[in-house]
Formats: structure tokens, sequence, C-alpha cells
């Protein structure tokens, strides 16, 4: 296991068992809720997502059944941040590769501005009914002098919409294929 990937399980196992760690719940109202990385600050001293104080932060929430959540991560501050993102202790997946910033490069602390820049990491996750533990880590910093900071910015939303009951897929597909039937009968 590399470097990086121990420093990530720590930080991972430390978030999930801290006694400091704090729960915040994650509305679905596609409203940004930031989070912080410091190694420097993070009462545990590791690179995972923290609040203010510096205690372990993840966010609860649940989906209803017939619904499906969108979960969207994006780094904040300079580009160059990468997160990893858990669900409970099963990892969800990756936010994009960053490109490298400096302190002449990309920088936005807003996220919608950072969505929209290429330049700044990012990762959709979609999530079923049911309740969910979400966290995560900092899996790539950006680096100073070939050092890596360990500190970032970041923010997450969560939507959430229904999903399309069977029969109206069906109809949707039907509809399709007749277009498609009309649609080379009128090219011939």
């Amino acid at each position: 296991m590399n470097l990086h990937r121990l420093a990530a399980a720590s930080a991972l196992a430390l978030a999930l068992l801290s006694p400091t760690a704090q729960a915040a719940t994650l509305a679905a109202d596609n409203q940004w809720h930031a989070i912080l990385v410091d190694d420097a600050t993070a009462q545990s001293f590791g690179v995972e997502w923290i609040d203010d104080a510096g205690a372990a932060l993840h966010f609860n929430f649940s989906i209803d059944a017939g619904f499906v959540g969108k979960l969207t991560v994006v780094d904040t501050g300079f580009s160059g941040d990468e997160f990893r993102v858990y669900n409970g202790a099963a990892l969800l997946g990756s936010t994009s590769t960053a490109v490298d910033g400096d302190a002449t490069g990309a920088i936005t602390f807003e996220p919608v501005d950072a969505l929209a820049d290429n330049n700044f990491s990012r990762g959709m996750f979609w999530l079923g009914a049911g309740t969910h533990d979400v966290t995560g880590v900092l899996s790539r910093s950006l680096a100073v002098g070939g050092t890596p900071l360990n500190a970032t910015s970041g923010a997450l939303r969560l939507e959430v919409s229904p999903v399309p009951e069977p029969a109206s897929l069906a109809t949707l597909l039907a509809g399709l294929s007749l277009l498609t039937v009309w649609l080379r009968r009128r090219g011939n």
C-alpha cells in the first residue's frame, strides 16, 4: 500500500471512529455546504474533511424509496486538490483529476465558479434510496515547493429527484423508436 493510500485510510478510520466527529444533516436543497481540510488544525492531524473547529465532518441524510440522489463534490481555493468520497466505509469514488495550481493560477472560493472551471476537481455520485453517511479525505494535495500543502476547501450539495416509473420509461423508449422509424422513412 503506497503512502497516500495509507494516509487516506488512516484519516478515514480516524474520521469514522473519532468521538469528536461532527455529523451534519445534508438537506436535498441543492445548496452548497462547505468542507475544509487542514492537517495542521484537524484534531486528528489527518486529511479528512473537517469543520471550522477542526473536528472530523460527515454528512447524514436519507433518500426515500422511489427517489435518487446526486451528490456533487467540488474543490475550491487553489486548483490542484482531489478528494476520495465515502458512504460509510464504502468508497463512492474520487473527484476528477485536478490541474496543478499555484498562487498565480486558478483560484476561487465559490463552488459554482469552481464547478464551471475545469482546473478544479469535481465529482458527481449517484445514491439510491436509504440512509447515507458521507465523508471524504484529501487524496491529492496542491504541492508547494514539492511538499503537499494538505490544506484546502471545498463544497458539496445534494439534489434528489424521482426515479422514472418503468411504464413512463417504456413509453419514452417506444416514442423514440417510432420517431427513429419515421425519420428514416422520411430520409428515403
